[in-house]
């Protein structure tokens, strides 16, 4: 559905565990009218997770303030 290969969703799952994989990919499916290539998406995320450089804190927040500012519009 979103375009994510099997071999880039278990590359997130040995990087970040299945649990933590899986809420990526909802992130991104949350988003996916915003973002071009999911699966290149993912990838790149995982780049930067072995790096370090990725946590999925940020990214829950973000989707949280998106959705917070949808509702109010719709309030």
């Amino acid at each position: 559905m979103l375009g994510v290969s099997p071999s880039a969703y278990q590359d997130a799952c040995e990087t970040l565990g299945a649990e933590n994989a899986a809420t990526v990919v909802a992130c991104i499916l949350e988003r996916h009218g915003h973002i071009n290539s999911a699966g290149g998406y993912l990838r790149d995320l995982m780049g930067r997770a072995r790096r370090g450089e990725f946590s999925l804190r940020p990214m829950l927040m973000a989707l949280l303030r998106a959705n917070g500012q949808a509702e109010r519009r719709v309030s």
